[in-house]
Order: structure tokens, then C-alpha cells, then sequence
């Protein structure tokens, strides 16, 4: 039962659709409704204008038919309608025409003959609402008539617009009779009908081209990220792969995500290297302190129970070790924690004055018989975002690395000053050994020593260097090193510094964050 739960309780895991047909069906859709919107902005722009033209035209026969018949002063009769709307009067009409010839003769008049087209009927009623004349047959009877009106009318198979307007003698302004004129838009439905099939006709292309033009694009913009996956296959495949994506000739976000990826592939790799390097030297470090402990030891089992002399120099032996092994673990914790510092101390704050001066003050009581040189050209409070320990440990081993490897000249030269740029800039100088140009870029790896026989009898794991790197990298300053061999080494530092008002709010960020903290009995303090 429990397994059935099991099953059928997991989600149904949905198809995969790729992004190429996803991105292509989302720009054919949205360029088609951008289509068909204005598509039918356009259609109901154009059927108004039309419909506009022809509402003109039923206004313009309205108004000419009314302008005719209005200088008769009594009712309208058809004596008096037919031939004024056919130009002619009645003394020139001696007989009444019949009613098909009076409709032929009623458009070889000129404004009769402009305005009333195929599909515009004309019909004139006297005052007792009775049909007297009308040019064609039309379905729509006289309705209340409240003065002249253009009004869209659907009555059967017509479909089209119905004027009316009353008819007022020009003489006593009596109202004599009506005139009703229809338009059946016959043209007009056929233009809108033929603008509708034009319509969809080219919507059904647009879906079709726009859905193509997706496609194209999807795939001309999804290469990078597809290069990406193979690489991020192969690398998964092989971790140790030096698979590179090859650089984007264009200058938008693919191309930056080309190039970020890149590097963080070529960093992967470094810090791959850099593991193994670490393993390896770290393996080589405690093995020799562990088989001497292992060897002294076996002395003591053997003979030094019972010899003094043997048992107290094998404990100081031992004792040595381990006092290096312990050395050599917390700079190794160190160097792990140097880049955890952004984390640790997001609001730290140090001026960088007070805290050389006092390093160098440090120095010059430990190492009396050093003459310490220090050469401050800050003119003002230097601020730097950096914890205020890191900063002296950096400034310690790069001075103790300039007392262990002076000779003859025994002067440490130390100084400050503003960078070029909106930084300050630190520098340690000695004048001993230095180091051999093949040995300078190597001289910040961890483990490693310019004369590892040397370097052992001064004492040290060859990793201060690293973590001075490291705490100088991670708060974004940079450190180098200028040296020539027997003459000495200079190691340079460049911190970003920060202004006064900016040293303030982070301290009081610091001070609350410290305050709105809990308070606990122990106290625990960084290796750093």
C-alpha cells in the first residue's frame, strides 16, 4: 500500500518543449496580434470612411430633393413632384409621363443623375403620408419623421441607410409633404467583404511568416546557450576538460555570457589545478613532520624508556613537529577563510595610517637591531573596507618576510601614499636576497619557497604570501612584487579607499548589527 501511495502520489513529469519552439511560437503569436489589431483598426477606420461617403450621399439627395419641391405652397401631388425633379416645369409638361418613363427621364437631370445611384431610392409623399413618387422598388415604409435623419436600417434582405427629412414650403414655410431616401450600400458590402477575405487572407501569411522569422531568430540567439550546454556537458563529462566556447563576434548580453562563462570555466579550472597543487603539498608538508614523530617515537619504544638523554631528545624533537604541523594547520585554516571575508566582514572599516604606523612600531621593538623607514605621504585620514586584523596581518608577513630574508643590510623601508587612481597605495622594501625573475609569479603559490632549504631553517609553510594574496584580492585591492636578485624585493599594495562619510554609516551599520545581536556567555574569536 505504502509503495501504491509512493507512486501515485509523484507529479506526472510534464513534456519537455524546447526554448527554440517556445520563443518562436511566443513571437509568431505576438507579432500576429500585434497584426490583427491593427488590422482591425484599419478595417474599422476604412468602414467608417466608407460608410461616412455614402451617409453623404443619402444627406446630399435629401437636401437637393428638398430644395426642389420646397417652392411649391400647397400639398405635393405628382404633377408637381415629377417635373420639377426632372428639371422641367409644369407649363413645359403638358402631359403627365407614365410612371417608368417619368423614371428614366428623373436621371438625365444633372444633379439627380449624380446622386442617385444604383443603390439610392428616392421616394416623395404628400402630407397625408402617401406615396406619390418613388424611383425604386424599396422595402422600407415612411416612418415619424422629427427632421432630417440618416439612420442605419436592417429590415429584411436590406441592409443600408434610410434618410428622411420633411418638406416645407419656401413660400408660407407649411409643411407640404416628405421625402425618404434609401441606400441598399450594395457597393459598400462589397468592398468591406472583399477588405474582410483581404484581412484574414494576410493574417494566416503573417501567422505563418511570423512564426518562421521566430524560429529564425530563436535559433540565431539560442546559439550561444546551446554552445554553452555542450560545454557544460563536456566539462560534466570530464571535469578536468580545457573546452573553451568560442568567442561571439557581437557586442550584446550572448556575447558578455559567452565571455563570463569563459572565464568562469578558466577560474574552475585554476581552482582544479590549484586543489591538486594544494593536495600535493600539503601531503609533501606533514609527511616529513609525521615520519619524524613516527621515527622518534619507534626510538622511544625501543631505547629511550630507559636512556634520559635519548628521551628528552626525542621529546623536543617531537615537540618541534608538532609546533610546526600546528603552524602549518592554522595557515592553512587561514588561507580558507581568507575568501569568506566579504561575508564576515561586510561593514569593516580601517584607517590605514594608524594601522601601518603601528605594525612598523611592532617591528621596530621586536627587531631592534633593523633600522624601519617610514614614509608616510597620506595628507589626510585614509579609509579602506577592510577588517582592521586582516590588514595587519597582511603588513606582518610581508615585513617578516622582509627581516627573514635581509643579509648584510638589515633596513625595511615602509610607505604610504595616495595611488593614481582613487585608491592608496602601500609598499614594503627590503634590501636582501630578492628573487630570480623565473621564481616571481610563482612566489604567491602556496607552498611554495624560492630555496625550500633556506626557507626551512628560517622557519615558515611558504604560505604567507598566498594569504596575503587572498586577503588583499578579496577586499578587490591587487599586490605585486618588483624584485632583482641579490638587491632585494619591493611588494606593492593597491586598496580601493572609501570617504569619511562612508567609513561613518558602516561603522554605525557595524555598531548596531553588534547591538541587535544576542549575547551569549562565550566568545568566539576569528583565526584571522
Amino acid at each position: 500500500m505504502a509503495i501504491k501511495q509512493t507512486v501515485t502520489g509523484q507529479k506526472k513529469k510534464s513534456p519537455r518543449i524546447s526554448l527554440k519552439v517556445k520563443w518562436a511560437v511566443t513571437v509568431g503569436v505576438g507579432i500576429f496580434v500585434t497584426f490583427v489589431t491593427f488590422s482591425m483598426i484599419l478595417y474599422g477606420a476604412m468602414r467608417q470612411i466608407l460608410l461616412n461617403q455614402e451617409r453623404r450621399t443619402v444627406t446630399d439627395t435629401l437636401s437637393t430633393v428638398v430644395q426642389r419641391l420646397s417652392p411649391v405652397s400647397g400639398d405635393l401631388t405628382i404633377a408637381q413632384v415629377v417635373p420639377r425633379l426632372e428639371g422641367t416645369t409644369a407649363s413645359d409638361q403638358p402631359s403627365l409621363p407614365a410612371p417608368s418613363e417619368s423614371r428614366e427621364r428623373i436621371f438625365s437631370d444633372s444633379v439627380i443623375q449624380k446622386l442617385a445611384q444604383a443603390d439610392v431610392s428616392v421616394s416623395v409623399f404628400s402630407r397625408d403620408r402617401t406615396n406619390i413618387f418613388q424611383s425604386r422598388d424599396t422595402p422600407i415604409t415612411l416612418g415619424k419623421v422629427h427632421g432630417t435623419e440618416v439612420q442605419e436600417s436592417h429590415i429584411g434582405d436590406f441592409n443600408g441607410l434610410v434618410g428622411t427629412a420633411p418638406i416645407y414650403s419656401a413660400t408660407n414655410s407649411n409643411l407640404i409633404g416628405y421625402v425618404q431616401v434609401t441606400n441598399k450600400l450594395t457597393a459598400f458590402h462589397a468592398t468591406m467583404h472583399e477588405i474582410t477575405l483581404l484581412i484574414v487572407g494576410l493574417s494566416f501569411a503573417a501567422v505563418l511568416i511570423s512564426i518562421l522569422i521566430g524560429y529564425i531568430l530563436a535559433t540565431r540567439f539560442l546559439k550561444p546557450i546551446r554552445l554553452i550546454t555542450n560545454a557544460i556537458d563536456v566539462v560534466n563529462e570530464e571535469p578536468e576538460s580545457t573546452v573553451r566556447i568560442p568567442a561571439l563576434k557581437r557586442n550584446d548580453e550572448l556575447g558578455d555570457l559567452v565571455l563570463e562563462f569563459n572565464g568562469m570555466l578558466y577560474r574552475i579550472q585554476r581552482y582544479i589545478d590549484q586543489q591538486g597543487e594544494f593536495v600535493q603539498d600539503v601531503s609533501h608538508e606533514l609527511r616529513t613532520p609525521v615520519a619524524i614523530l613516527e621515527g622518534h617515537l619507534q626510538l622511544l619504544n625501543r631505547w629511550g624508556k630507559d636512556d634520559p638523554e635519548v628521551l628528552d631528545e626525542s621529546l623536543k624533537a617531537s615537540l618541534q613537529e608538532i609546533t610546526r604541523m600546528k603552524s602549518l594547520i592554522q595557515e592553512m585554516l587561514d588561507l580558507t577563510r581568507a575568501d569568506q571575508v566579504d561575508v564576515q566582514f561586510p561593514n569593516a572599516v580601517v584607517d590605514v595610517h594608524k594601522t601601518v604606523q603601528q605594525v612598523v612600531a611592532d617591528f621596530r621593538m621586536i627587531h631592534p637591531d633593523f633600522t624601519f623607514t617610514l614614509d608616510d605621504d597620506l595628507e589626510k585620514t585614509t579609509y579602506v573596507r577592510m577588517y582592521r586584523n586582516h590588514l595587519e596581518q597582511v603588513m606582518i608577513i610581508l615585513m617578516d618576510n622582509a627581516v627573514k630574508y635581509s643579509t648584510t643590510r638589515k633596513e625595511i623601508h615602509v610607505s604610504m601614499a595616495q595611488s593614481s587612481g582613487d585608491g592608496v597605495a602601500l609598499a614594503v622594501q627590503d634590501f636582501g636576497e630578492g628573487i630570480a625573475e623565473a621564481d616571481r609569479h610563482r612566489v604567491f603559490n602556496r607552498f611554495y619557497r624560492v630555496d625550500k632549504a633556506r626557507s626551512r631553517e628560517k622557519g615558515g609553510n611558504g604560505l604567507g604570501l598566498s594569504i596575503a594574496q587572498q586577503l588583499i584580492e578579496s577586499y578587490h585591492g591587487q599586490i605585486e612584487v618588483d624584485s632583482a636578485l641579490g638587491h632585494g624585493s619591493i611588494f606593492r599594495i593597491d586598496l580601493p579607499t572609501i570617504t569619511e562619510a562612508k567609513a561613518k554609516a558602516l561603522k554605525a551599520q557595524e555598531e548596531a548589527k553588534q547591538a541587535a545581536a544576542p549575547k551569549s556567555g562565550t566568545t568566539i574569536k576569528s583565526n584571522l
